[in-house]
């Protein structure tokens, strides 16, 4: 079933979970110990990543088709970086055939050797996966990354903007954002996608902070923003009781931000789980979402 018919049917907010498949297959009875944990979310999708370059593509089919046989509904990530018209389509059909019938299409990081040039892809944007997917799978669930501040690498708000419309037009049915730190950042995303007269829904992208090191890994690779309050918060938390409270104080903010969220009419919260089954947990536990019973449509 496409996810955006899932969320326009929830009748709640849910949770919707990421993780990456391990990289080695001993790690493999442990990561799905962690899924089955977090089965207690209820969520409304769960999606799959791959690494840069699309090195680990058969990796995420392989998880992608375990969690669908277990019952959760999935997405795969897919990315232009390495990729052709004649690799996509494959992709797109080994999925269907295992009963995975949503994407996520991104532009993708590059391979970290750094030889990489966009002008040389035959996919050089997501929405040239958004528009080679929806005409080879008309009935595939196309989501799409969006970014509360610009990406990166891009020259204003005004062109990412309208680059987020361009994507969604292109025939993606929900959007599940970037990580951020400032809920104003998502609002105004939100808001300028209505006035474009595009009502697509926006899953708003929850990571916690787990420490300082992983937090500047972050803000390096995303370009999110971090207000001074919160750094400063962080800072004295580490000067008062080191790593264990930088946890606890990002626990918190996450915490904080998702009842924001919420108050302000996002339809759900996507969490970047790490693969941390406790930590989602509490997560859940203490921002209020703990459900009996799945939104609609969630495990």
């Amino acid at each position: 079933m496409q996810i955006s018919s899932l969320i326009q049917a929830a009748t709640g907010p849910f949770f919707s979970l990421e993780f990456f498949p391990p990289s080695a297959e001993a790690d493999l009875p442990s990561f799905y110990a962690t899924v089955e944990q977090l089965r207690a979310l209820h969520p409304l999708f769960a999606s799959v990543t791959y690494g840069a370059g699309g090195a680990r593509r058969r990796n995420t089919l392989a998880v992608t088709a375990e969690l669908a046989r277990r019952g959760f509904t999935t997405m795969a990530h897919l990315t232009c970086v390495g990729a052709d018209p004649e690799s996509i389509a494959v992709f797109l059909k080994d999925l269907r055939a295992v009963g995975v019938d949503n994407v996520l299409a991104l532009r993708g990081d590059p391979p970290m050797d750094g030889r990489w040039d966009w002008k040389e892809g035959y996919f050089q944007h997501a929405v040239d996966l958004v528009a080679f997917t929806r005409e080879r799978q008309p009935d595939m669930g196309i989501g799409v990354a969006v970014y509360p501040a610009p990406h990166p690498e891009s020259p204003s708000f005004a062109l990412d903007r309208r680059h987020t419309a361009d994507k969604l037009r292109a025939g993606a049915g929900f959007a599940v954002s970037q990580l951020f730190f400032d809920v104003r950042e998502y609002e105004a995303l939100v808001a300028d996608l209505r006035a474009r007269g595009l009502d697509t829904p926006v899953v708003p992208g929850i990571l916690p902070i787990q420490s300082f090191d992983s937090l500047r890994r972050v803000l390096s690779l995303c370009g999110a923003n971090i207000p001074g309050k919160l750094y400063l918060s962080l800072e004295e938390a580490d000067r008062k009781g080191g790593a264990e409270a930088v946890r606890d104080a990002g626990l918190d903010f996450a915490v904080r931000q998702i009842r924001r969220l919420l108050d302000c009419g996002a339809p759900g919260i996507h969490l970047y789980t790490l693969n941390k089954g406790d930590l989602c947990l509490r997560i859940a536990e203490e921002a209020g979402m703990r459900r009996s019973e799945p939104a609609t449509g969630g495990c």
